[in-house]
């Protein structure tokens, strides 16, 4: 390693550092290779997430470049591509849409999320797709470009191979494909078309202007009548645009909103004084990197999404990279400082949207909120974060069972939920077995001093609740514990000893989680029922037999499929399925059995 350190060049470019598995852990840039790189390991730090990345460094690779700005951008590629453990992560998980200009006969314009480098224009990224299509719309008003997806080649359209479809005969579209408009009448229209895509709506509008005088003198006024209208929707939609000042033209913006664990770049372009384009990308911090050098990358990541070539670039401070192609300007006064503050409150709104996001999301947020909302509902003096809920099912008392499912913080705990066979109770008689199956939970819950539930759900009305309370009762546990029981029909919930339910709004988060419990135990126990019919349904004359198991069964069946063919059986061919003494106790059992 000091060998590689003295070999370092005293050149600008990137390094890479590489662990003991060969992995790529940090990708960097410097002015210095040798200086940079060798501060690593010369000196304390203070940064505790620096030191561990040193220890873990096991081999260097450099690049050089020529310049401070190729390095920006090789760190920039290397980094999207290794996506390194210590680097910033930029979070933007979006992949955005362009308006692209296809390159073919007939150019077709259309949005895409997908750029192919076949030659093909593209403007945008677009951070609204409702400005995307607002703008596309606009360009189909304005320009007949045709729609379809057909191959427009000149022998296709020579050979008479296409009609005229609907949006020919509505105007949408002058067919080309039938050879009714010209290739330099079209090329002509989508000249226009990059124009505005590319902000020079004036110039879009001037040129109109001029036809439109143009067929007035050539008293083709109804062709001077449709180009006033699209001055007039050209106009309108400018004005729409957040204008600055005419006299600033192709600038960008780039402002940097910072807290401990993000850094928040906003990126604004400006064309012919208005803004045309703008974004908010989030890097998440790894290594305490400052503001500078996030900014910094933030250029480079936007201004290479959006292919900008602007010289001019409006910044809160001057970046650190130098580069002759580029002027770096920090305003303080007038229209330019107006525009940074713009992109700063951009940046701003943009992390108070994320925390905001990320508070309404964060599960342990997310939960508690709804159990305070449910605590407040049911007017219980502690927060439910343990609830269990019941639910019978049978069909005309014919294998009664019952379900209880528990729920830990909102959520279901599945390992905790349990079945139960009804076996005490002859018949339908749902109250008799919610009775019975309260006091079998909580008198072994009790028994093993296990944490009792804060809230009890009854599935079932007043008949039920007052059922299950009987066995609260004997346990002692009234005052203790809260039960309640919900109606299916209205969704009534009822309180012990209170004959008014009481109706909690079917929008509120606390009810959709009582719901929820309810059909999770109606789930588990329709389940549990349908299982145990299944296994009474599949039972067999083999069952009846002394000495044969599941397995035996299961041997016989798959190998001669019916007990009725099983019965016609001599004993030597039992036995090669089952051997010899279950043979033996099958054949005589349907061989001699005194029916």
């Amino acid at each position: 390693m000091k060998f590689q350190l003295t070999t370092l060049p005293n050149k600008p470019g990137i390094y890479q550092y590489l662990n003991s598995e060969g992995k790529v852990i940090y990708v960097g840039k410097a002015k210095n290779l040798k200086k940079r790189v060798a501060s690593y390991f010369t000196k304390k730090h203070e940064n505790n997430k620096t030191a561990v990345l040193v220890r873990q460094i096991d081999d260097i690779q450099t690049i050089v470049v020529n310049s401070e700005i190729e390095a920006l951008l090789l760190e920039n590629n290397l980094i999207k591509k290794y996506q390194p453990k210590y680097n910033v992560l930029l979070k933007d998980d979006k992949t955005y849409p362009w308006i692209c200009i296809k390159k073919e006969p007939f150019s077709r314009v259309f949005s895409t999320r997908d750029v192919i480098r076949d030659g093909s224009e593209y403007f945008g990224p677009y951070a609204s797709v409702k400005m995307m299509n607002t703008i596309l719309k606009l360009l189909h008003q304005l320009f007949p470009i045709r729609s379809c997806s057909l191959n427009l080649s000149s022998e296709n359209i020579k050979s008479k191979k296409f009609k005229e479809c609907l949006e020919y005969h509505i105007g949408n579209c002058l067919a080309p494909c039938i050879g009714r408009q010209t290739l330099e009448n079209y090329q002509a229209n989508l000249f226009e078309i990059k124009n505005i895509l590319k902000g020079n709506i004036n110039g879009v509008i001037t040129h109109l202007i001029k036809k439109k005088v143009q067929f007035s003198d050539a008293l083709e006024f109804e062709k001077a009548q449709e180009l006033k209208e699209k001055i007039e929707t050209l106009e309108k939609y400018q004005s729409k645009s957040i204008v600055v000042s005419p006299s600033i033209n192709d600038v960008d913006v780039f402002s940097i909103v910072s807290d401990e664990k993000s850094a928040f770049v906003n990126y604004l372009r400006i064309v012919n004084g208005a803004i045309v384009q703008g974004q908010t990308i989030e890097f998440r911090k790894k290594m305490n990197e400052n503001d500078d050098e996030l900014l910094q990358l933030g250029i480079i990541e936007l201004r290479l999404r959006y292919d900008s070539s602007s010289t001019e670039i409006i910044v809160p401070f001057i970046p650190s990279i130098k580069d002759e192609s580029l002027s770096f300007f920090v305003p303080q006064i007038g229209d330019k400082k107006k525009l940074l503050e713009l992109s700063i409150r951009n940046a701003i709104y943009f992390r108070l949207e994320k925390l905001k996001q990320q508070q309404n999301t964060s599960p342990t947020k997310h939960s508690d909120r709804i159990l305070e909302q449910l605590r407040k509902d049911l007017r219980m003096n502690v927060l439910p974060t343990h609830i269990e809920c019941f639910d019978n099912s049978n069909i005309q008392g014919n294998y009664p069972v019952s379900a209880c499912v528990v729920f830990k913080d909102a959520k279901p705990s599945k390992k905790e939920y349990r079945h139960y066979n009804i076996k005490t109770v002859e018949g339908p008689n749902d109250f008799a077995s919610m009775e019975e199956v309260v006091l079998r939970r909580y008198e072994r819950m009790l028994a093993e001093n296990q944490p009792l539930p804060h809230l009890i759900i009854i599935d079932g009305g007043k008949g039920q609740l007052s059922s299950a309370l009987k066995s609260i009762d004997s346990l002692n546990l009234r005052g203790k514990v809260t039960v309640i029981g919900i109606a299916k029909k209205l969704e009534e919930i009822y309180f012990p000893n209170d004959t008014i339910p009481l109706y909690i709004s079917k929008k509120s988060e606390s009810l959709k989680l009582i719901q929820y419990l309810r059909n999770e135990a109606h789930r588990f126990g329709i389940t549990h029922h349908r299982n145990r019919r299944s296994k009474e349904f599949i039972k067999t004359e083999l069952h009846e037999i002394e000495g044969i198991g599941e397995k035996s069964i299961k041997d016989l069946l798959t190998k001669f499929k019916s007990v009725e063919r099983i019965k016609t059986l001599d004993i030597l061919q039992l036995e090669k399925v089952i051997g010899k003494k279950r043979a033996n106790f099958v054949f005589q059992y349907f061989n001699s059995f005194d029916k």
